[in-house]
């Protein structure tokens, strides 16, 4: 059974991330730069499967290979040559088709043919005694659904108690947006070819794709000059941006955080995102909210400074800030909106979120000192549009929230993107399933601010406080588990991830 909680490969994945259809057309560009075939990279690649497979499976020795009409399948053609040339007893089931398979893919059926394998139809009756699926279905070219032939096939391999490896990406996943149409393969091990694409990491892929391994067929050194056009981040790169600090260093520099929210029965996500930019290293954190939460707020940490939200305290509050988060328990009510009026018009850098966005969706403005952070359901009122279309494609998403509202966004979910107005996009890839619970969301907000405070940019800020979201929330599953975890939780390793000089904290 695959352990989705924590992704503990991703340190040896590579970090660099380029759209699908970009890797497909370059294969041909790199194979003739190193004066070899596309048939001698299906090669290759057919190889390092089977190595990986044997080496992950030792003991498996009845292998069911599932080939599509593709080049995928062509892959799938040659580990089963190289299975049964080792001993290993193979079952091939094929899809057939009316059209000639692509011709690296049509070498790599006749080289099994003539090794002695025999092709079943895919409505062959399903084998017994498997104790290994290699998934050859659907490669990265993909863009719908499974047709219903495919489909059986994938329902019958995740029946199957047998482990799968998925070659290049699970069949069913989408490439280039992690999307799930229709019936997908649910693999123990992933092996994807050349470079990583970013369906692998956000998205449902956290679903399927168990272990990733990239493998680069002998193309890194040509890939070393291709700028990527994504990134992947993880949490061993948070020394990239979170230095150890002067020994003379006092809170004025580590910035004067404005928190505003809170309104009647939501106190606790005011109190999470102050506390969260406290353990972030924010130098000072004003809380601006209801008076009634103030003996509650100041009891629960009092290192929090607590004012009652009126017009007053707003004006003294935007001069004395760094850097302005407003959103958390604001609420939609003439309170909230009265407060967001009085803020949004600040030049600091802001962060907005909760019902700020919701405020936000009515009155869409654009900005470039502020960082907004929607979960699917926020992000689809911002873009008027089914939260289905959000999670359709998640990087396509992200572009139009930048592109309209400017600044940056954090599209939060599995695999959280960042994105801004010039084109960069992160991929965070940390955090696991115990973090969909109730107060998250006001945490990492409180987070970004106080990174923001700390003097690093609003792209910068939000990647990182991401990471150090995630990695907190890893590091406390790594001893508890998923389920049953807090918001608050994070607080107990939330100060030891944003010092990452610290090694001893599990980060993976």
């Amino acid at each position: 059974m695959t352990d989705h909680r924590l992704n503990n490969n991703r340190s040896s994945i590579p970090h660099s991330v380029w759209p699908a259809e970009w890797v497909r057309k370059a294969e041909q560009e790199a194979a003739d730069s190193l004066g070899i075939t596309l048939y001698e990279l299906m090669l290759r690649a057919g190889e390092a499967a089977f190595r990986l497979a044997h080496a992950s499976w030792p003991d498996a020795r009845h292998w069911l290979v599932l080939c599509g009409h593709g080049n995928n399948g062509g892959d799938g053609y040659v580990v089963a040559r190289l299975a049964k040339a080792d001993g290993i007893d193979v079952t091939l089931l094929a899809i057939e088709s009316d059209k000639p398979l692509p011709e690296e893919a049509a070498c790599a059926r006749d080289a099994w043919l003539n090794a002695g394998g025999e092709i079943h139809a895919s409505d062959t009756p399903w084998p017994q005694g498997v104790s290994l699926i290699i998934d050859g279905l659907a490669g990265t070219g993909l863009v719908s659904a499974p047709r219903p032939v495919m489909s059986a096939l994938i329902d019958k391999a995740n029946a199957d108690p047998a482990p799968i490896l998925a070659l290049d990406i699970p069949s069913g996943l989408l490439a280039e947006t992690g999307a799930t149409p229709g019936s997908v393969i649910v693999a123990q091990r992933t092996l994807t070819f050349i470079a990583l694409k970013p369906g692998l990491l956000t998205g449902k892929a956290r679903d399927v794709v168990g272990k990733i391994t990239v493998n680069t067929l002998g193309l890194e050194s040509w890939l070393a000059d291709k700028p990527a056009a994504l990134h992947r981040y993880d949490a061993s790169m948070l020394k990239h941006w979170l230095k150890p600090r002067r020994a003379t260093s006092h809170k004025g520099d580590n910035g004067r955080l404005l928190v505003i929210g809170g309104d009647f029965g939501t106190a606790g996500a005011i109190r999470l995102a102050g506390e969260a930019a406290l353990r972030a290293g924010a130098g000072l954190v004003r809380v601006l909210t209801r008076q009634e939460n103030s003996a509650a707020l100041l009891t629960a940490r009092p290192e929090l400074m607590v004012q009652e939200l009126t017009d007053e305290s707003i004006a003294q509050g935007l001069e004395w800030a760094d850097v302005i988060i407003i959103g958390p328990g604001l609420g939609q009510e003439k309170w909230g909106k009265r407060a967001l009026q009085k803020t949004e018009n600040s030049q600091k850098p802001m962060l907005w979120d909760a019902d700020a966005l919701n405020l936000l969706a009515f009155n869409p403005d654009k900005r470039q000192n502020r960082i907004i952070t929607p979960h699917p359901g926020e992000a689809a009122r911002l873009l008027n549009c089914d939260v289905s279309q959000i999670e359709s494609d998640r990087l396509l998403a992200a572009r139009r929230l930048a592109k309209r509202y400017g600044g940056v966004v954090v599209l939060k979910g599995a695999g959280t993107l960042v994105a801004n107005e010039r084109g960069d996009i992160g991929i965070i890839d940390a955090g696991n399933p115990g973090m969909a619970t109730g107060g998250m969301g006001d945490v990492l907000s409180g987070i970004i601010g106080a990174l923001l405070g700390q003097q690093l940019d609003l792209y910068d800020a939000a990647c990182a406080g991401c990471l150090a979201h995630g990695a907190a929330a890893d590091a406390v599953a790594s001893r508890y588990g998923t389920r049953g975890m807090l918001a608050s939780d994070l607080f107990s390793t939330l100060h030891l991830v944003v010092n990452p000089e610290m090694n001893d904290v599990n980060h993976d």
